[in-house]
Formats: structure tokens, C-alpha cells, sequence
């Protein structure tokens, strides 16, 4: 599933391309992806298919397409402070965007059948916690994976504000989905080939919506023999922070509010290095599909119009590659730890305020 936009060179192209097709629709969750860089969640030799609008799998490993996780976090209506419950978290990809957007003082859940793909979720937050500077860059909550089947979650499990399904679900589950939802809370799953956004209107009621065509495989049923009682999954407790944790959120929070408020006052601009542009293939939305083998695949069809309009872009693309000329490109600083490296502190302290970052 997937190809509904044109491969990117980089993460910021990709995005770049989703939100030109209207995929990415809103600043939050274009900072989300922009922050999270898809080829990190990529086995080694198989980077350069990550900016392409596909799924990818590897044995258990797998991802959705971009243009799927875009209209998935857009329907999701994600604020600060929610609760999400990831079911199929996969390679965490999604759960670490979620927690960009809900941050700390939210609830990040997520439930995986195969305890090979959560050991490599669990490598890549520590990943992306210890070196990515994005982290420096928001609140975070930081996801909680377990091993478990999404069918068999513990019937005295809370509910949740936000919750997605990475799997196709049968009809017959659709009512086991729901009651894990809060009242006024949001359900996204693919169900009869629809990604279907489900809001909890009441106690018993519901409104659904279809978001997108798609084709899912579908939730993995544990097989058992007759009598035998599965073994519930017990979903991650909800705790309260402590005070030494909340501390460092605060702290952390007001020297990124001070260096902001600084660098506005000075006018300050970080000038970054200006990508050589290139040939891009500009394509409507797509909302055509058709099947080749099992899988569906979107159908692209552009009219002479867009193939003049195409032409005159790549003239204008280059004129602009001969315009461009050196400039100059400042080094990129992680500010926050630089404030933090600065405060008259023990060592030990600085380095728990930092995560124990060393970059």
C-alpha cells in the first residue's frame, strides 16, 4: 500500500511531498515527522527505500506507508496530555511521533505479538532518545511497549483518549476496539478495507467515518486448543511522575522557553544548507486504486494539463539551480544542552537533566 506521492531524497523531501498532496495537513504533525527521520526505523541496506511512499517488511519488522501513518496522526487529532494506545506498535515509528505530540504529562501505550519487534522498537527509542536532537527539541512521552496479542488485552484494562490499530479488523472485533476507547475519545483502524476514524459520542454510542481505502493484513488470531484459556495481556500501568522527574521537565521547559525568547529578541536566524533542487514529479491526490495480486495499489493518471504544468516547473527548477550561489550555513547548535552544560550544577545533575545524553 502506498505510492500515492513521489519518493523524497531525504526525510524533510518526503515530507515535503505529503504535504504538497494534502497527507500532512496540519504544522504539529508535519514538526512530528520532520522530527522523527523514517530511515532511522530501517533495517541497515535497506535505507534507501525509506523515502519512498511504500510499506516496508522484513520478516516481523514492518511499516506502513507514509501517506498512511500521515492521514492516521492527522485523524487522530492529537493534543497535549491525552492518552494513546498503539495496537500492532511495530517498530515504534508512530508511538514516538504520538509522544512528540502528546507530551510528558500524557500516556503512551503500545502492544506488539512479536517480542523480536519490541526489543528492536525499544533499540530504536533508546536511539532516538540518546542521540537525536529533536529530543532536545519537545516534551516528550516516552512510549511503553509490551509483548502481547491486541485480542486478548485483560478485560479490567483503563481506557484511552486515542487509540490505533496497525492490523485489518474483522467486523466481529469492531465492538472489542471499541470499548477501550473513552467517551469523546477517537478510534483509527482499518476495517473492511476502510481506515476508519471511530469517535465514542456516549456510553453507547458512536460516529464513524471513512478516512482512506486500504489493505491491511489482518489481526493475528492465537490459535489454542479447545478449553484452553489464553493468558490476558496486561497493558502498562498509568503512574503519576515523580517529583524529581517533574523537576526536570520544568527546568528543561524553562531554559527552552528562555533560549527561544532570546533568540527572537536578536533577530536571530539559523541559516541551514539549501538542498540542490530537482526534477519533482507533481501529482494530484489520489483516490483511484486498484488491485494487483493481493495488494492495493493506488492508480495515477495525469492529464496534458499537468504534463505542461510539469515542464514549466522543471524550466523554473532550473533557472533556480544556476541563481544558486555559496552562502553562508552556520553550525547547528543543541541550544538546550548548551544552557544546561552552562548552569553552576554537579556533573552528576547535568547529566540527568540531560537524559544522560552525550551528544
Amino acid at each position: 500500500m502506498g505510492g500515492a506521492v513521489s519518493a523524497g531524497e531525504d526525510n524533510d523531501d518526503l515530507i515535503d511531498n505529503l504535504k504538497e498532496a494534502q497527507y500532512i495537513r496540519t504544522e504539529k504533525v508535519e514538526q512530528a515527522f520532520r522530527a522523527i527521520d523514517r530511515g532511522d526505523y530501517y533495517l541497515d541496506g535497506y535505507r534507501d527505500s525509506a523515502y519512498k511512499d511504500l510499506a516496508w517488511k522484513h520478516g516481523n519488522i514492518h511499516l506502513s506507508a507514509p501517506c498512511i501513518y500521515s492521514e492516521v496522526m492527522e485523524a487522530l487529532k492529537l493534543q497535549p496530555g491525552l492518552s494513546f494506545l498503539n495496537l500492532g506498535s511495530g517498530t515504534g515509528y508512530l508511538s514516538t511521533m504520538v509522544g512528540l505530540i502528546i507530551g510528558p504529562f500524557g500516556v503512551n501505550h503500545g502492544v506488539e505479538l512479536h517480542k523480536d519487534v519490541v526489543e528492536y522498537a525499544r533499540e530504536k527509542l533508546d536511539d532516538f532518545i540518546k542521540n537525536s536532537d529533536s529530543f532536545d527539541k519537545f516534551e516528550f512521552c516516552e512510549p511503553v511497549f509490551v509483548v502481547g496479542n491486541c485480542l486478548e488485552i485483560s478485560t479490567d484494562s483503563h481506557q484511552y483518549d486515542r487509540i490505533y490499530c496497525g492490523a485489518g479488523v474483522q467486523k466481529d472485533h469492531e465492538n472489542y476496539m471499541k470499548v477501550l476507547l473513552k467517551i469523546g475519545g477517537i478510534l483509527v483502524m482499518p476495517i473492511e478495507d476502510q481506515l476508519t476514524q471511530i469517535t465514542r459520542t456516549g456510553q453507547c454510542t458512536w460516529e464513524s467515518k471513512n478516512i482512506l481505502a486500504v489493505s491491511f493484513a489482518p489481526l493475528v488470531q492465537q490459535s489454542r486448543a479447545d478449553g484452553e484459556k489464553p493468558d490476558a495481556v496486561q497493558l502498562p500501568p498509568v503512574t503519576v511522575r515523580s517529583l524529581q522527574d517533574l523537576s526536570r521537565i520544568y527546568i528543561r521547559r524553562t531554559l527552552r522557553n528562555l533560549a527561544n525568547e532570546d533568540s527572537q529578541g536578536k533577530g536571530m536566524v539559523q541559516r541551514v544548507p539549501q538542498k540542490r533542487k530537482r526534477r519533482r514529479c507533481r501529482r494530484r491526490r489520489i483516490n483511484t486504486y486498484v488491485f494487483v495480486g493481493n495488494q492495493l495499489i493506488p492508480q495515477m493518471v495525469e492529464s496534458e494539463e499537468e504534463e505542461h504544468a510539469e515542464e514549466e516547473h522543471k524550466e523554473v527548477e532550473e533557472e533556480e539551480e544556476r541563481d544558486i550561489g555559496d552562502i553562508e550555513i552556520l553550525k547547528q547548535v543543541n541550544v538546550l544542552r548548551d544552557q544546561i552544560m552552562a548552569l553552576p550544577l554537579p556533573e552528576s545533575l547535568k547529566a540527568y537533566l540531560l537524559y544522560y545524553r552525550e551528544k
